[in-house]
Order: structure tokens, then sequence, then C-alpha cells
């Protein structure tokens, strides 16, 4: 099957199947294959489900599927390599067919991006402005690349950023129990 030409509705992207396994995000109406996740991104994200696991936070509030509608010129559906669900977004997503935040649920507690080569500039530009427009209280960009993890947290209607980086002690405002160092991220030991 043939990628659309024409711009994609939210509508036609959910129901849009081209019968491969290539998962899409949705950018100003279209489709944007995501790249293959590298064995580093894998590991960074199992590593942090896993950590927030140990933290406390219940199983059903994690996620590596979830996708969330973001602004855009058109329709906009992006897929973070983490989400940690609020509460409430959890219960709203209870008993859908595709786990999907639109724009008429809360938003999650936190979303993070590990960077690749390929969308480096898209992690730190579009979806730094499409997660601030859904007022995501806490968004990680975990950069393997540039050996940084940078913390943005929403407050006065605009992120503030922290960076860290190798030993220094990531400070979450949203999860202040943790006890990471950029660098266990990055390379995804304790």
């Amino acid at each position: 099957m043939t990628i659309p030409i024409k711009p994609l509705t939210l509508e036609e992207y959910l129901s849009y199947d081209d019968g491969t396994d290539t998962r899409y995000e949705l950018v100003d109406g279209r489709l944007t294959a995501i790249a293959p996740v590298s064995d580093l991104a894998d590991r960074i994200a199992s590593f942090l489900y896993a950590y927030f696991l140990n933290l406390g936070l219940p199983h059903y509030r994690l996620s590596m599927k979830v996708q969330i509608v973001v602004g855009g010129k058109l329709a906009n559906v992006r897929q973070p390599d983490l989400m940690v669900l609020s509460e409430e977004a959890s219960i709203a997503l209870e008993g859908v067919n595709q786990r999907l935040i639109t724009h008429d649920m809360p938003p999650p507690a936190l979303v993070v991006e590990i960077v690749s080569s390929q969308q480096e500039e898209c992690a730190y530009g579009d979806k730094r402005t499409e997660y601030a427009g859904r007022h995501i209280l806490e968004f990680w960009i975990a950069d393997p690349i540039n050996q940084k993890v940078t913390i943005l947290e929403w407050a006065n209607d605009t992120y503030e950023e922290q960076v860290y980086q190798g030993n220094q002690t990531i400070l979450s405002p949203s999860f202040t129990d943790l006890t990471l160092t950029a660098a266990q991220v990055l390379v995804a030991k304790k």
C-alpha cells in the first residue's frame, strides 16, 4: 500500500493501515515513519520504565506505546519513547480501542523522548513546542549523542529547562524520590 499524498485527518490516521509493521506519527497531516529504535534507545526506555516501577508507580501508568494528539498546522500525533500517565489520563484511557490521549483527555505527567541522529532537531524543537501546547508538566530529553539529559518543567506558561550531564543527580519536579544521574540514564545502568 502507498502512503497517502494528501494530508490526513486524525480520523483517517487512526484507521490507516498499510499492511506493514511500520509505526507512524502524524506530523501536520502527513504520515512520518518512526525510525527503528536503536538498542541503546530501547535500553534507556526500558531502564526508565523499570526505574519508575521501582519508585512505586503502578504499571498501568507507564507506557512505551501510548500516543498523544498535539497541536500543529494540521493533525499531529506523537508517540514518545516513554510516557508516565497521570492518574486521570490512565482512567481516561481505560477501555479505549486505541491508546491515544486526545485533546479532551488530561495530559500525561511526563513524556520522555530519546534522541537519535535522525530526529535530534525534532526533540529539541517541534516536540518541545507541541508538548508545551498540551501543558505536559514534565518533559525529558535523553540525549546519548550529546551526553545530556534535559528536564523541562511546565511553569508560568512555558518550559523551564535544566540540563544534567555525567554524575549530576537529576532533579525531577514531579518525582522527588528520584536518585538517578544523567550517566545512569544515558547508559541505562544502575
